[in-house]
């Protein structure tokens, strides 16, 4: 539960709906879009999986907007289920995928301000 606490409390800078000046530069490089908001939130946390509500309301994202899109992220393998804790499925990045290893390095390269050869 501390590990959960400190997480939520580390991802209100990063969480775009708080304040666009605590925006990250993924998403403003990206925009503010759902789909791109779930991915900062997981990229940033990749270590730890979370339920889809968790995921939800760290990404500043409706659980029901979330439920349109995930099947997605699912089938090409972005996200995976990690584990269930009682009723509830966790889930979190995929980082054996080589596409998820690219946003990774691509959101890390944003942050650190190098510019990437096209």
């Amino acid at each position: 539960m501390l590990i959960k606490n400190i997480n939520r409390n580390i991802y209100k800078c990063r969480n775009p709906t708080i304040s666009m000046e605590n925006e990250t530069v993924f998403i403003e490089v990206f925009g503010s879009n759902p789909v791109m908001r779930v991915l900062d939130f997981l990229i940033g946390f990749q270590l730890y999986d979370y339920p889809l509500t968790e995921i939800a309301r760290n990404s500043g994202v409706s659980y029901s907007t979330l439920q349109t899109f995930w099947n997605n992220l699912e089938k090409n393998n972005i996200v995976i289920k990690t584990r269930r804790v009682g009723k509830s499925d966790l889930y979190k990045l995929n980082i054996k995928n080589p596409a998820v290893q690219q946003l990774i390095r691509l959101d890390w390269n944003l942050v650190k301000g190098v510019e990437i050869p096209v």
